[in-house]
């Protein structure tokens, strides 16, 4: 027949989509999002790793030199405490994390830096909650000496999570705060590192809705309205929240709440959140006295301090 093309067999909009198609095709989820981009974009498999592959590089090129520099942003505001996490790490004084954890929160923070000294990142989902992904994901394959067909495996995990949000309520801090940012990055990071380890799709969704759940209301507060400050230290803890996430999810914890539920009330707390707070500079951190000063050095109209 004319004009017929075959039914589209992966789609999914919601992780209930998700973990079905998972249970139908006995496949990991990293799977069923790989089949949904070579269907979607008619585009073949070779080609769509050999894209995340281009991602991969990049994200690990922008960790590897944030975390080996110094460097200011123009505003003076970031810069260089990747670098002092990672020296932290190597050192022998007293820590109360393991390895994977503090590299992680190196990374997350190199990612952030990088972007802020107009180095080269991937926005994976936006710029300001790109760290937490590639920081999750890099650290857990490093400490479990992980082959890169895994970490595409925990990169595309952790695509699929970010498509439901992005589909159901928002990846934007404009609209939903920096819950819809580092808390969406969270998410995802916590879903792929699980994949990563053996966990199966009900565990990557539970590590999802967990790491997502104790984000919620998260204000997107910036200083002057730049991706500096908190944002880039929110990444460096929000891949700790998605790390404990995925620990909750491999001990046989489940979220009382569907991820579905918490997306949704993600957006609910947008939509009520003051615009101030909507990366707006216009209230919280961004209008503290440091914030005030910030606005001023960058030219920014006055504005009444807190």
């Amino acid at each position: 027949m004319a004009g017929h093309h075959k039914k589209m067999k992966y789609q999914f909009k919601t992780s209930a989509d998700l973990l079905k198609l998972a249970a139908k095709y006995k496949m990991p989820i990293s799977e069923i999002a790989i089949n949904y981009e070579i269907e979607t974009f008619k585009k073949n498999r070779k080609e769509i790793i050999e894209k995340m592959a281009r991602n991969l590089m990049i994200m690990r090129e922008a960790v590897k030199k944030g975390v080996n520099t110094n460097k200011k942003s123009f505003t003076g505001m970031s810069g260089g405490n990747a670098k002092k996490m990672y020296q932290f790490y190597e050192s022998r004084k007293q820590k109360l994390l393991n390895k994977t954890a503090l590299v992680a929160m190196s990374y997350a923070m190199a990612t952030g830096e990088m972007n802020a000294a107009m180095g080269r990142i991937v926005a994976f989902p936006t710029a300001g909650g790109a760290g937490t992904v590639p920081a999750g994901i890099l650290s857990v394959a490093e400490g479990l000496r992980l082959s890169d067909n895994k970490i595409f495996a925990g990169l595309f995990t952790a695509s699929a999570i970010g498509m439901i949000i992005a589909e159901n309520a928002t990846l934007a801090g404009a609209e939903g705060g920096c819950q819809a940012e580092v808390g969406s990055s969270a998410a995802m990071a916590a879903a792929g590192i699980t994949e990563m380890r053996g966990g199966n799709s009900a565990q990557c969704l539970n590590a999802a809705a967990l790491a997502l759940k104790n984000m919620l209301g998260l204000t997107c507060d910036p200083l002057g309205g730049l991706v500096e400050v908190p944002c880039i230290k929110r990444n460096a803890v929000g891949v700790i929240t998605a790390i404990s996430a995925s620990e909750m999810a491999m001990a046989g914890i489940e979220t009382f709440v569907p991820f579905d539920e918490i997306v949704k009330a993600m957006k609910n707390i947008g939509n009520l959140m003051a615009a101030e707070l909507k990366e707006t500079a216009l209230g919280g951190l961004a209008i503290t006295p440091t914030g005030c000063k910030i606005r001023k050095k960058i030219g920014l109209p006055p504005i009444k301090s807190l």
